[in-house]
């Protein structure tokens, strides 16, 4: 890891920062994003109001990416950096961090405008203070929105009372999003409402949702779950009752597989109930390749396993 970030910030340096690239041709902003999570939300706010470049497509873990030559080109030509920040995009860190440095780009890492009070804690005695699994609440993702229109607004007042009202519009699909899945949450045993993934991405899943939420791996997918890690998990299932956990869509399913065979061993059985978009939405142009589609998705895949409909 240290090897690719140090040619990557070499890579930057020899590039140097230069005057700032001129908008597109036709004068709109060069957006890029780093997830498809942040690509829809601005699709939704700007439209066809800038030129958007989406950096991760479906079933990449941004936990794990090394952003490659054309990807810092990529960066380096762009007016603005939407990011998540709190460290999901790990192997990108300093290389958005350089970038951001320089006049010729904005670096905007979502998560930390957001309120720390709202965030929750990751591991702060190993210097990673927040959990970045943010839109996993669809509230707080309702806060970044806000932080993306006032950024496009800042830099493209000629278009902000566009961005304002494509907002405003969005945000009300999503507060109706939220209250899609608190509906369909309440069609689950309370005792049911175990939620078992492969890694710790739902835990702001749980808290707006009422879930306890339970994985074999932790938050980032860079750890490696252990023979006791699967045991564990196990006996929890087992105690419980849980008739179902779930892959996910950028995690090989080898060690929720592993841990279906040590309940089974355990004397019960606990199905796949299919597979949740964590760190990646679906393909474009499917309904799980929007942020609304991915979300709803997931609750009904959710509901349709552990409500046994």
């Amino acid at each position: 890891m240290r090897i690719h970030i140090v040619t990557l910030c070499a890579a930057i340096l020899f590039a140097g920062c230069g005057p700032a690239s001129p908008p597109a041709g036709d004068g709109r902003l060069r957006v890029v994003a780093t997830t498809q999570q942040l690509a829809d939300a601005v699709t939704n706010i700007a439209g066809d109001a800038v030129v958007l470049t989406a950096l991760l497509g479906p079933g990449i873990d941004p936990h794990t990416y090394v952003a490659t030559e054309g990807d810092i080109q990529t960066f380096q030509d762009a007016d603005l950096i939407i990011a998540n920040g709190l460290l999901l995009e790990a192997r990108m860190a300093r290389v958005l961090e350089q970038i951001g440095r320089g006049d010729a780009t904005r670096v905007v890492a979502v998560g930390e405008r957001l309120d720390p009070l709202t965030l929750l804690n990751w591991e702060p005695e190993a210097g990673l203070p927040y959990d970045p699994h943010i839109w996993n609440d669809v509230r707080l993702w309702i806060e970044v929105v806000g932080v993306i229109r006032d950024t496009l607004v800042e830099l493209d007042p000629a278009n902000a009372a566009a961005y304002t009202a494509n907002a405003t519009r969005y945000i009300t699909e999503l507060e109706a999003l939220h209250q899609y899945t608190l509906a369909q949450v309440e069609r689950i045993p309370q005792d049911l409402r175990v939620l078992v993934t492969a890694h710790d991405a739902f835990n702001y899943y749980g808290r707006a949702y009422g879930f306890q939420v339970e994985a074999v791996q932790g938050i980032s997918t860079e750890s490696e779950a252990s023979a006791a890690d699967i045991q564990a998990l196990a006996g929890v299932i087992t105690a419980r009752r849980v008739p179902a956990m779930f892959v996910e869509t950028t995690i090989s399913p080898r060690t929720i597989e592993a841990v279906q065979a040590a309940v089974r061993a355990a004397g019960r059985e606990v199905t796949i109930g299919g597979a949740l978009f964590a760190d990646a939405m679906g393909a474009p142009g499917t309904p799980e390749g929007t942020y609304i589609g991915m979300m709803r998705h997931n609750i009904d895949t959710i509901v349709a396993a552990l409500a046994g409909n």
